[in-house]
Formats: structure tokens, C-alpha cells, sequence
């Protein structure tokens, strides 16, 4: 089988970290978690007191990164230069901070080369929001997967746990607030494109999941 770039976008919740890994996993591919590129900018900015609306200052923070993922015995990790930042970039308020850096253009830019640089190898799975839309709209293969609401609250929940302190419907309420600004942006809004192969994963276990994106794939 040719190697191919694959994207995965969708909702928070919806399960996309989880399955694109399993998926990566059985197809040997590479793993991209590009959510996590976007909280690493987010995480620097907010060290360095820039705010989300300063493109001069998020500009020149652009200019100066270095993130890279990093595989070690501890699982595929977020670097920005020597420090690992992996835990620190998932809290709620870096979360919050993601959504809103992600709609700077200075930002999307920066990270629009950075995630294509990694796909010109191919034999890589792209995790997103924007994946099949904006960054690789020539991918083979395109999925988006969703699930209900109150089905991604509780995987966030879960996943969030044990040094989460949010209650559910806490994290209900930051979820959909974060839907509505990454759905309603003017740029690289979150949704399917047009050629994607759409995913309900509300009553499916993830080997279900990959099973169904396998037996897409093998079509191609």
C-alpha cells in the first residue's frame, strides 16, 4: 500500500487523539497531534503575558520557537526548545487560550509550514481541526469524526481526571463555548470538508472506529 497523508478533524471529544494514534499504530504511520502545536504557541504566549489579540507580539514569539514532538518511553511528547510541556499545555485555561490564538492569522500561518514540512514524507496521520480543509486539502484520505455532545463532554471529562477540578458540567460549558469559536471564526472555521469521509463514533468502541477508517483506506 502507498503511504499516504491521512487527516482526522473534528470536535473536542470526539475522540480524534485516541483513535488517530490506534490508527498510526496499525497503519506504522507517523502521528501528528497538531491541537497540541497550537496549545505549545498558547503556552508561550501566555508565559510571556502576550495576549491573544497582540499579532505584533505573537509574531515575534512565532519567530523565535522551536516545537518539535519528541518520541520517548513516556509516549509522543511536545518539546518547545529542551523543555518538555506536554502536561503543562492541558489545563482548561490553555485550552481557552488555544481557541483563541488559533484564530490569529500570525499564528495559522506560522504553524500552516511546520505542519506541511512534517507531511512531505507522507506515511503520516495529521489530528486537527483544519486538517482536510485548510492545511492538506490535497490528502488522500480525509475523516472527520464527531459524537454527541454530552458523549465528548464525558470523554473530556475522563481524560482531563485525576488532576482535573473542573466539575462536568464545567467542562460542558468550556466545550461548547470553544465549539461555538472555532466553528464561528471567519478563519479556517471547524468543518468538514467537502471530500471527507464524516463519523459518528457516539456508539462505537475506538478498534470500531479504526476498523471503519481502515476499511476506507484500503479502497484508496
Amino acid at each position: 500500500m502507498k503511504r499516504l497523508v491521512i487527516t482526522i478533524d473534528g470536535p473536542a471529544g470526539a475522540g480524534k487523539t485516541t483513535v488517530s494514534q490506534a490508527l498510526a499504530e496499525r497503519l506504522n504511520y507517523r502521528y501528528i497531534d497538531t491541537g497540541a502545536l497550537y496549545r505549545g504557541v498558547a503556552y508561550e504566549a501566555g508565559s510571556r503575558g502576550i495576549t491573544p489579540d497582540d499579532d505584533k507580539g505573537l509574531e515575534n514569539l512565532c519567530s523565535t520557537l522551536d516545537l518539535k514532538f519528541v518520541s520517548n518511553k513516556s509516549g509522543l511528547r511536545l518539546f518547545s526548545r529542551d523543555s518538555d510541556i506536554t502536561d503543562l499545555i492541558r489545563t482548561p485555561s490553555i485550552t481557552m487560550l488555544a481557541s483563541a490564538v488559533s484564530a490569529r492569522p500570525v499564528v495559522r500561518n506560522y504553524l500552516l509550514g511546520l505542519q506541511r514540512k512534517l507531511g512531505k514524507e507522507k506515511g503520516v496521520i495529521f489530528e486537527g481541526r483544519d486538517m482536510g480543509t485548510v492545511v492538506f486539502p490535497d490528502a488522500e484520505v480525509k475523516f472527520f469524526l464527531d459524537a454527541s455532545r454530552k458523549a465528548r463532554a464525558i470523554r473530556r471529562y475522563k481524560e482531563l481526571k485525576p488532576s482535573n477540578t473542573q466539575t462536568l458540567q464545567e467542562v460542558e460549558k468550556d466545550m461548547d463555548q470553544r465549539d461555538k469559536n472555532d466553528s464561528t471564526r471567519s478563519l479556517a472555521p471547524l468543518k468538514p470538508a467537502p471530500d471527507a469521509i464524516l463519523i459518528d463514533s457516539t456508539g462505537l468502541s475506538v478498534d470500531e472506529v479504526v476498523e471503519l477508517m481502515l476499511s476506507h483506506i484500503k479502497d484508496i
